[in-house]
């Protein structure tokens, strides 16, 4: 059976169309796939709008929805994604990081939900109209990263936490003998491989990995909370994993920039490449 995998926005930290965004795209994290007629989202950034837009031309009405975490660059799309407006759809939304996470600042998140945070950005001053005008039928649920669960009889989830403030989870699909990680938003110390991303990547097919920056630019980064794709191709090497997507892109690296770092990725690993916007993947 098929296991597709498309994105619709690959971008970190903010929309940046123009025309030096082209080739790789502007629109921030949204990835869709597909297995044996099951769809999972993940993220909910601008990408999903397009996306939306696609499921209703082609009559599609449910999914689940994966949330990595609840940053602007994650959510903003949200409002935006037609098929949340539409009677005939259901929408399964899920989070791992809001019932232990920690702030930046150290505070916790106490008592957030999923549904909760996209509500609260549904609301004034923030946008006009509430999340009560979205007539698709949702459920919403809550878990702790690191938790496994089925989505079906054919789709397994295995979870992990990340290094991100406010928490940030990844995640691995299981679906006819393969399998996809999605490990964005974190922020690895150098020399000291995340355990819990590596047991998560383990001989997966694919790795979509937070590639925002270049281990050159890490250390004046330090504390934003994201990777490096040489930090990326070392994490997959050491988990023997056949591909991976550098994905997350910084809005500064434009399509110029981009395509320098595909070809010093391939030269470290043949194996890694640069996620671009509308393009799908079978496993």
């Amino acid at each position: 059976m098929a296991f597709k995998v498309k994105f619709w926005g690959v971008r970190g930290t903010i929309a940046c169309p123009g025309p030096k965004h082209t080739i790789f795209g502007g629109n921030t994290s949204c990835v869709e796939v597909s297995m044996g007629g099951e769809k999972v989202i993940f993220d909910a950034g601008t990408g999903i709008r397009n996306l939306g837009n696609w499921m209703l031309k082609k009559g599609a009405h449910e999914a689940t929805i994966l949330m990595s975490h609840t940053h602007w660059d994650h959510i903003n799309g949200f409002p935006f994604f037609k098929p949340a407006f539409d009677a005939q759809c259901n929408f399964k939304i899920m989070a791992g990081h809001l019932g232990d996470a920690h702030t930046s600042n150290g505070h916790e998140s106490e008592g957030r939900t999923i549904q909760g945070v996209l509500g609260e950005q549904m609301t004034a001053p923030y946008f006009p109209v509430p999340i009560d005008i979205m007539l698709a039928q949702f459920s919403f649920q809550d878990f702790t990263a690191g938790d496994d669960f089925d989505l079906s009889d054919k789709i397994h989830v295995r979870t992990a936490p990340l290094n991100h403030p406010g928490g940030a989870t990844a995640y691995r699909l299981e679906f006819d003998g393969k399998s996809l990680c999605y490990v964005t938003d974190t922020e690895h110390v150098p020399g000291k491989p995340d355990e819990n991303i590596l047991g998560l990547i383990k001989d997966a097919d694919m790795v979509i990995y937070d590639c925002s920056y270049d281990d050159a630019e890490f250390d004046a980064k330090v504390g934003w909370g994201h990777s490096t794709w040489q930090e990326g191709i070392r994490l997959c090497k050491a988990a023997n994993v056949k591909q991976l997507a550098i994905f997350h892109h910084d809005p500064d690296h434009e399509d110029e920039k981009m395509e320098e770092i595909e070809c010093r990725a391939r030269e470290m690993w043949e194996h890694a490449f640069v996620a671009r916007e509308n393009v799908r993947l079978v496993l």
